[in-house]
């Protein structure tokens, strides 16, 4: 058994408690066996310390799986009942997702792809499409090459700038329109937070200016790190049932936003617009901001910090405190475990043998991830009511965090939110409450191998879409990918067609399981129409569209002629995009 020693504050833990866990929530009867209403609580023992191998979560059974409200209301960890006021909805929405029928398409059929629009295609200071005649090109050209379609952020920032309840939505409607004239799909994702300070920002949309001056009078809704600098990509889920925005709740906020943009644009739901990404947190994944790049705040491969000390997540962390009787463990996260910019063996909290895996440590950290699926569960349920009948899938982002992935600890991955160690699954709780909700759960970093990778940090990509895979099949939630970084190189596409269609040697089932149901490419750029780059791009989206049985010299001919015809129109693509 590792070592059971931690730090609250500095100080050792009570020698009492280093003999013995807390019970694991991980080893909590799965949801998918208890009645969802059921209050009292039955553990499962463990058998055993799981393999610490570095595929121990190929061999896990699922059982670990939870409802967040049923893990919540045990006595293990009470939380604030207001976490649970939405329960009704929740319980109404699961008979409706048991009804519905889905269309398979089978273990050879191919893989759509889609290429996310430039993050400034609206633009933010007229609310008008940028560019017209490069957008208009990059459409005729993106159709001409076989992609499916586009994703484009409709931004928050942007729709409900300067007055609540008031919508704007010229300029989306003159894009949307323009797509379809193309004959292209659109994934529209709802961007609830801030454009600038992640990887890849071109350009800066902040949030809504009443949001921003709700903020200034009330800075505890920004999250918040333990300095007490103050993050303003995304408002802190600690007050997402609080009426903090002008009499409305965060929550209710983005629920009237989408319910504007379903009435708006509901000729082209099903249709034309065929799927809503519906946005959590920082660059629009279900994640906490624990990595910002604003200011070199953090750099890679650094493990990032808890974003927990605004006052409302505080107050939670009080109240599940003191509910165990702990009150000490509720002033706030763990001291000793570091800085952005830290490795884990330069803290008490993530070292090998550190206080992650101790009482303390399982109590903070389940507490600090309940919370985020918490912010999912409400968020994807307001989702899904809006968005019944019309015709869309629901998807939601999860961060690709393989940075320390090779460590005992992951500290990035918990940082971030995502509970998940050398002991522990973290993905399958994420992919139940995906699969709750019938929402496809869309990964990054599906381009990338290890050996690309810094050795020194322990980066494991692979063995992270691996593991993620295997929960969402486990849960029965469909995958769709994204790249991480805009690669136009043959090693990428090669790897992006493995991992589209992942099977395991040792899989007895692999036959039965269907590829992603969609790829989206980042992104949209000059870059992609130059040469070279065009020619390989082309050749990468038929071959995912040909399925598992291509033949590849036919791929390759037709990639070639495609190409070869496309030229006009991508070179005054490239020029208009200059």
């Amino acid at each position: 058994m590792e070592s059971l020693s931690g730090s609250v504050a500095g100080s050792a833990l009570p020698k009492s408690l280093t003999q013995r866990h807390i019970s694991r929530s991980d080893h909590l009867v799965s949801v998918s066996q208890l009645p969802f209403h059921q209050k009292s609580t039955e553990l499962v023992t463990s058998a055993g310390v799981a393999s610490a191998s570095e595929d121990w979560w190929r061999q896990q059974s699922g059982s670990h799986a939870q409802s967040l409200m049923f893990a919540c209301r045990s006595s293990h960890f009470p939380c604030s009942p207001s976490l649970f006021e939405d329960a009704d909805l929740f319980l109404q929405q699961k008979v409706h997702r048991d009804s519905r029928s889905v269309i398979r398409r089978g273990p050879e059929a191919g893989v759509p792809v889609y290429v996310m629009l430039p993050l400034d295609s609206i633009n933010p200071h007229n609310n008008t499409v940028s560019r017209r005649r490069a957008m208009d090109a990059s459409l005729l050209a993106l159709k001409s090459a076989g992609v499916e379609g586009v994703m484009l952020d409709v931004w928050w920032g942007i729709v409900e700038k300067d007055e609540p309840g008031c919508y704007s939505w010229s300029g989306y409607k003159e894009l949307i329109e323009m797509v379809k004239s193309h004959g292209l799909k659109i994934q529209a994702v709802m961007s609830f937070h801030q454009c600038g300070g992640n990887v890849g920002d071109s350009c800066y949309i902040p949030l809504p200016g009443w949001v921003s001056q709700e903020i200034d009078r009330n800075p505890d809704l920004a999250y918040t790190d333990k300095q007490g600098r103050r993050n303003y990509e995304y408002l802190s889920l600690g007050c997402d049932t609080l009426p903090v925005l002008r009499g409305r709740t965060p929550v209710q906020a983005y629920t009237d936003y989408m319910r504007s943009f379903r009435d708006t644009f509901k000729e082209f739901l099903g249709d034309c617009i065929i799927e809503i990404q519906v946005g959590m947190g920082p660059a629009g994944e279900l994640r906490y901001p624990s990595y910002p790049e604003s200011n070199g705040t953090w750099r890679f491969p650094g493990i990032g910090e808890f974003q927990c000390y605004d006052k409302y997540m505080l107050s939670s962390l009080r109240a599940a405190a003191n509910g165990i009787g702990k009150p000490e463990w509720g002033h706030g996260g763990p001291c000793d475990s570091g800085c952005y910019n830290n490795w884990p063996e330069d803290t008490d909290f993530f070292r090998r043998d550190g206080g992650w895996n101790s009482p303390y440590g399982e109590f903070f950290l389940q507490w600090y991830s309940d919370l985020l699926l918490a912010h999912g569960e409400r968020i994807l349920a307001s989702a899904e009511g809006v968005f019944r009948e019309s015709g869309v899938k629901i998807s939601g982002k999860v961060a690709g965090i393989h940075w320390h992935y090779g460590s005992r600890s992951h500290p990035a991955e918990l940082t971030a939110g995502y509970y998940n160690t050398r002991f522990r699954d973290g993905y399958l709780p994420i992919a139940n409450m995906f699969g709750r909700h019938g929402v496809v759960l869309n990964f990054t970093c599906i381009e990338m191998k290890d050996y690309e990778q810094v050795p020194e940090a322990r980066c494991s990509p692979e063995n992270l879409i691996k593991q993620v895979i295997l929960a969402a099949r486990k849960a029965g939630v469909p995958v769709a990918g994204e790249n991480a970084l805009p690669r136009f190189d043959e090693g990428a596409y090669r790897q992006i067609l493995f991992n589209s269609r992942l099977t395991f040697h040792d899989d007895p089932h692999e036959a039965s399981f269907e590829p992603m149901c969609a790829f989206t490419f980042l992104r949209m750029s000059q870059n992609l129409f130059q040469g070279d780059n065009w020619q390989q791009f082309v050749s990468f989206v038929q071959q995912m569209a040909a399925g598992k049985v291509i033949n590849e010299w036919e791929v390759a001919d037709k990639a070639s002629v495609l190409a070869h015809e496309t030229n006009p129109i991508v070179q005054e693509a490239a020029s208009a995009l200059t």
